[in-house]
């Protein structure tokens, strides 16, 4: 028996990487009944049936650590998310859900704005100060003319990293430019709906000759939080964090209409941004349409 990591999954097959090579493998049909389905990341076990072909079984599959279902990826431990400030327009509603789903599962969230040489009024320089308040670590990068590769080069080092974006930010060239033997193809921007043309179609765990693995997956445009609940809803907005003890209903506090509340307070100071608290009631509303005990 084998043990190694799923770095790439098509089609029924999943590619894993062992200390005696990569194995294309099946899964077993237990996992199917028990509608397991192995996820990129995985930490599992293989039988070997032709070791001249590489080929082999997986009879089972560890517990994970972590785990997104859009991009459906396992065990990683940070969330690199690239937008770009234009062309396409950043969607905040959409970098905000990424960012819940991220904090749900506990990992580290680095925000990477692309394309400032096109961003003539700095408009990034908002961007950032909105999450930064927030709590957030964003690096404003330019992928044509080479600014600030290093930092994300440095966010990738020893870790396991989820690379995540809408289609056309510049996601694939930006792992290109950190790692030029990936050669990743990358895509143009259809100037009709000004959306960028999918050119990654599956996961995968790529290594980097620096150190650490990134996850190249396919651009997104949706993300529903159906797993979460209203009333959690505010744990994962983390610059809630620093005042929601002081509600007056505490941990009941949904920090919307309630009387005494501590970061509605904070939000008329300033001290949290009207964007990311409106982002906030919006997620709030969709996910109580879903669950009509809030």
């Amino acid at each position: 028996m084998l043990s190694g990591m799923i770095i790439k999954g098509i089609g029924g097959f999943y590619y894993i990487d062992t200390s005696e090579g990569i194995y294309e493998c099946k899964a077993r049909g237990i996992f199917r009944k028990k509608k397991i389905t192995p996820l990129v990341g995985d930490i599992v076990d293989i039988s070997v049936v032709n070791e001249e072909e590489k080929k082999g079984v997986i009879e089972d599959i560890k517990k994970r650590e972590s785990e997104l279902i859009r991009p459906p990826i396992a065990n990683i431990n940070k969330a690199i998310i690239v937008f770009s400030i234009k062309n396409p327009q950043p969607h905040f509603s959409l970098l905000d859900r990424f960012i819940v789903l991220a904090e749900k599962e506990g990992l580290e969230v680095v925000i990477v704005i692309n394309k400032i040489d096109l961003d003539e009024e700095l408009e990034y320089e908002n961007v950032k100060k909105v999450y930064n308040n927030a709590g957030y670590k964003v690096i404003p990068i330019s992928t044509k003319k080479d600014i600030n590769i290093q930092l994300v080069k440095d966010e990738l080092k020893d870790s396991i990293v989820v690379f995540a974006g809408p289609s056309g930010v510049g996601k694939s060239s930006l792992l290109n430019k950190i790692d030029s033997n990936l050669s990743l193809e990358t895509g143009s921007i259809s100037e009709k709906i000004k959306r960028g043309k999918h050119t990654t179609r599956y996961a995968q765990l790529l290594k980097l000759e620096d150190g650490g693995m990134v996850a190249d997956t396919p651009g997104f445009s949706s993300l529903t939080l159906d797993s979460i609940e209203p009333q959690d809803l505010k744990d994962y907005f983390i610059e809630f964090d620093d005042y929601a003890d002081d509600c007056k209903f505490y941990r009941n506090c949904l920090h919307e209409n309630e009387p005494n509340c501590a970061v509605k307070n904070a939000l008329e100071e300033g001290k949290i941004t009207n964007q990311r608290y409106e982002s906030y009631l919006q997620l709030l509303n969709e996910i109580r349409k879903k669950n009509r005990r809030y």
